[in-house]
């Protein structure tokens, strides 16, 4: 235990460990707080769907040796606005519109993949991240976009409540839905690929889904269950990154697994205490 101790007090006074702290936090409280909203919003697969499209504009990023985070931005926000159209505007079904962008942004990877040799240890990272490997300016911008993210769901927070549990009753106190949804998915798009280089675009739906719906099942309180979330997903970066260093572990997929391993214990409990 003491060699443990030692070992990861060592590990977290390198640059490179303390920026990958400071990043997986803001990014967990970001996906956490959206998390909360896009479940009860029966959007949860949103976070598969725009991390599929990411991954076509990493590839296409990469082929002409350009920043990804800057090229996946206003690429992944356009696809998120032209989802919302599909459902909103075309009478198609959500899980129907997040599969169509789904699948395509897988295709156009790969294909873009295929075409282009010479990167497939960087398109490797991407696709199950490398937190370990994050640049400075990656940390500025993740802190940066992940607070801004933070900021605007506190200023929209009653607007996003009425849209959450009664859209009609949000129309009639003329707060403007398809504004407000338009926002959500597009702060939705921010995080998720500002948290690809954490977890990759294979697992970053889980930063969304399960700090989420593990508080749901414990919180008696709207309020309650986004701060809860919240904790639950800053204290599963934490404990991801000290296991990964402790096992010798890819340290996106450990934060997955603890974030899964909450879960499973939240659930259980749960369980238990109803049958009591």
């Amino acid at each position: 235990m003491i060699e443990i101790i030692n070992l990861l007090f060592k590990s977290f006074q390198y640059p490179f460990i303390q920026k990958a702290v400071l990043a997986g936090c803001f990014i967990a409280l970001s996906s956490s707080i959206l998390g909360v909203f896009l479940i009860l919003k029966r959007f949860a697969l949103i976070g598969d769907g725009l991390a599929h499209v990411s991954f076509a504009s990493i590839a296409f990023a990469l082929m002409f040796s350009l920043s990804p985070m800057f090229i996946s931005i206003p690429f992944v926000i356009l696809a998120s606005i032209f989802m919302i159209y599909l459902v909103e505007k075309n009478n198609i079904y959500q899980d129907t519109a997040i599969g169509l962008l789904s699948s395509t942004g897988i295709a156009c990877g790969v294909i873009i993949a295929s075409i282009s040799k010479g990167f497939n240890v960087d398109i490797f990272s991407y696709l199950f991240g490398s937190i370990l490997s994050i640049e400075n300016y990656e940390v500025l911008v993740s802190v940066i976009l992940s607070s801004a993210v933070i900021l605007i769901i506190i200023f929209l927070y009653n607007p996003l409540l009425s849209l959450t549990f009664d859209q009609d009753f949000a129309k009639v106190s003329k707060i403007k839905a398809g504004l407000i949804n338009y926002i959500l998915i597009i702060l939705t798009s921010i995080t998720i690929v500002i948290g690809i280089k954490v977890v990759g675009t294979m697992l970053i739906s889980s930063l969304i889904i399960f700090p989420a719906i593990s508080s749901l099942q414990v919180s008696k309180s709207f309020r309650m269950t986004i701060i809860s979330a919240a904790v639950l997903s800053v204290v599963s970066v934490l404990f991801g990154i000290a296991a990964s260093i402790i096992l010798n572990f890819p340290t996106g997929a450990t934060i997955v697994i603890v974030n899964a391993f909450f879960f499973i214990i939240i659930f259980i409990v749960n369980k238990l205490l109803k049958i009591k």
